[in-house]
């Protein structure tokens, strides 16, 4: 009588579901944590773009000695102050109404936290 003995190795099934349920939990952190610094990175360049527009106008203040009630248009800032206008999601910063008003961004209503 021969007695055969199965020699290979294999995993079980509990194994395997237990490292796919593992794999799955450390991928839900990792996009959830890729998402928050998507959205965190969004708000600074935001914050940087608005703080450059402020940059820009003050100069263009300083430079031609505008008083409050001056106009100001994007030909006055682009290219002499600015490269280019800066744009959020394909959409340009609107200029400021006046020249000291705080720059708005231009998802504001969906982004609430866009201040400088």
């Amino acid at each position: 009588m021969v007695i055969r003995r199965d020699d290979r190795r294999a995993f079980t099934l509990i194994e395997i579901i237990t490292v796919v349920a593992i794999i799955g939990l450390l991928a839900t952190i990792a996009i959830a944590n890729f998402m928050a610094a998507r959205r965190v990175a969004r708000r600074n360049a935001c914050i940087a773009n608005l703080k450059q527009i402020q940059i820009v106008t003050n100069t263009w203040v300083l430079d031609t000695g505008s008083n409050a009630n001056a106009v100001l248009t994007m030909s006055d800032l682009v290219p002499d102050y600015i490269k280019a206008w800066p744009k959020e999601d394909m959409m340009d910063y609107p200029l400021p109404a006046t020249i000291y008003a705080v720059p708005v961004c231009p998802n504001a209503a969906v982004n609430i936290d866009h201040t400088i």
